[in-house]
């Protein structure tokens, strides 16, 4: 059984009906005894950071996502459900995310920004969507190409350099370079997909991504 995680944000219909399309059965629930017992686990996502973190909490669903990547179960997060799994966001402030995955998430930005954490003022660069000393629109909204970093069964099938849909301001940066699956590039070259062990996450929409994107999720399915 796969089970989509609904914490009160994200787009889980279309996520449901892209699994259905590929012919796997997804319910979507804040249950946790579902989402303990589910073969797989969607965490999507679309919104704010902190806001989803506070979504999660307030129905008791943080324990219950650790628990299932703990016993090696399989797990697929989308756009925010990407951000989720790093150490700490920068989104209007600075947010404790989940942990799963050591490493930040920051906004597609040529300033750089002071925050407090607790050890104190750091500086954090957001990256530089520039092309031809021309700023980059941000949101980076629309369709671009991921470029593989390592093999990984979510790509079984599709072509070099398959186009996918992204929608997103900030982007995430791990710690350990070995949990990138793939890059894409926005001015610079930026993270858009991760895979470690039973955990793979995406910064694209493969539900959006038509026909390469659902072979993602059929792939998931497969597994």
């Amino acid at each position: 059984m796969i089970a989509i995680i609904d914490y009160g944000m994200g787009n889980l219909r279309s996520v449901g009906k892209a699994f259905e399309k590929v012919g796997f059965d997804a319910v979507v629930t804040d249950k946790a005894e579902i989402i303990e017992n589910a073969d797989k686990i969607v965490l999507p996502g679309v919104g704010a950071f902190k806001d989803a973190i506070d979504g999660l909490q307030e129905r008791n669903l943080i324990g219950p996502i650790r628990s299932h990547i703990k016993q090696n179960k399989l797990f697929l997060g989308i756009c925010l459900g990407l951000h989720l799994l790093f150490s700490r966001s920068y989104e209007d402030g600075v947010h404790e995310g989940l942990d799963i995955i050591s490493g930040e998430v920051v906004r597609f930005n040529a300033d750089r920004l002071n925050v407090n954490n607790e050890n104190g003022q750091k500086e954090v660069f957001g990256g530089l969507p520039v092309v031809n000393n021309q700023r980059l629109k941000i949101p980076h909204m629309g369709w671009n190409t991921i470029q593989a970093r390592k093999e990984v069964p979510l790509l079984k099938g599709l072509p070099a350099d398959p186009y996918m849909y992204f929608v997103h301001s900030y982007f995430v940066v791990p710690d350990r370079k070995d949990v990138v699956a793939t890059e894409t590039d926005y001015g610079a070259a930026f993270v858009s997909m991760i895979s470690i062990d039973n955990i793979f996450a995406t910064q694209f929409h493969p539900e959006k991504s038509q026909q390469y994107g659902l072979a993602i999720l059929r792939n998931f399915g497969e597994l």
